[in-house]
């Protein structure tokens, strides 16, 4: 009895520290960080992003995306720009093949080394640019901590294994979040992201034309945006692009919730947050008072996710070239 007694109390105090130095390391964040080392840092990113999204403005939803996939593979550290001379990095997973803007990442990091060499990190660079990315997109500005480093390994298997497909259930969506230490409210708020954007056939026809195998489609699915979509989405089309929250894609907003209450996500998870009281109770506050918190929540959750496995202090490195280590 006093040998199982103190085994239990040698595995709590495990739990604690592993607990403890998870949130060291994420307090280890700040507002600022680069002040004093690189005081231009974000303006840099800002006036950069500004020229891409002028000439370019379907790449913010690319590159705020991009963010998500790096914080929920290893953490936020910018493994998911290493590139693999065996194509088994991170961005060689079919999941990550769709990403794109890893050109703005370098452009933007190029201009940040002449300014201050050696100093802000790729993980920082893809987290202020993905909020510049939402907020010049009408969306929400939010506060970036910073102080993260950069990891020096980058898996294909990793990201397989991380990564939430969309065709993921309720249940699968709360357990993947959880782990990563976010809520039931960052997931449906982190949801909304969707409201930007657009995504290859592939992903949904599945949903359209052999949802159980049997050549049917989702029930889930709101039966006269089915036409709509078949007739933007061929059964063996891979590349064709179709809008995640059609009319107003390139318009970070609260329309995504409004789709959901009307059965018209583009996602299996999409359609998943209604079956979850939680997150339904969310969809229709949204949906139902203008977004009365959408775009606040939504900085908020960022913030959260940005705090995913940080590497702090000593750990990793501060890349020169974000696609490879030094």
């Amino acid at each position: 009895m006093a040998t199982t007694k103190l085994f239990s109390c040698f595995i709590v105090i495990l739990i604690i520290l592993s607990m403890g130095s998870s949130m060291t390391n994420a307090q280890g964040l700040k507002v600022g960080f680069y002040q004093k080392t690189c005081p231009n840092a974000e303006v840099i990113v800002r006036k950069t992003m500004e020229k891409v999204l002028s000439v370019a403005p379907t790449l913010a939803a690319p590159l705020m995306r991009m963010h998500f996939h790096d914080c929920f593979v290893r953490g936020c550290d910018g493994s998911v720009l290493l590139n693999s001379s065996t194509q088994q990095a991170e961005k060689d997973a079919f999941p990550n093949q769709s990403l794109r803007g890893f050109q703005i990442i370098d452009r933007v990091k190029s201009a940040l080394e002449k300014e201050c060499p050696g100093v802000v990190s790729c993980a920082d660079t893809l987290a202020i640019v993905a909020r510049d990315a939402v907020a010049l997109l009408r969306g929400p500005f939010w506060e970036v901590e910073t102080g993260r480093r950069d990891g020096k390994i980058s898996n294909i298997t990793e990201a397989l294994l991380n990564l939430v497909p969309p065709t993921a259930n309720i249940t699968q969506l709360k357990s993947r979040f959880q782990a990563k230490g976010l809520s039931v409210k960052d997931l449906v708020v982190l949801s909304g992201g969707h409201t930007i954007g657009t995504s290859h056939c592939s992903s949904i026809t599945n949903r359209l034309y052999n949802f159980t195998g049997k050549g049917d489609t989702d029930p889930t699915l709101d039966s006269e945006y089915i036409p709509k979509l078949k007739s933007k989405c061929t059964p063996n089309d891979q590349t064709t692009l179709v809008e995640m929250d059609p009319g107003s894609f390139k318009t970070f907003d609260v329309s995504y919730y409004t789709l959901i209450t009307k059965r018209r996500g583009l996602f299996q998870s999409d359609a998943a947050l209604l079956d979850d009281s939680e997150t339904k109770a969310y969809i229709k506050l949204q949906a139902t008072t203008g977004g009365s918190t959408f775009l606040k929540d939504f900085g908020v959750s960022m913030v959260n996710m940005g705090r995913i496995g940080v590497l702090m202090g000593e750990e990793g490195e501060i890349r020169k070239i974000c696609s490879r280590v030094n």
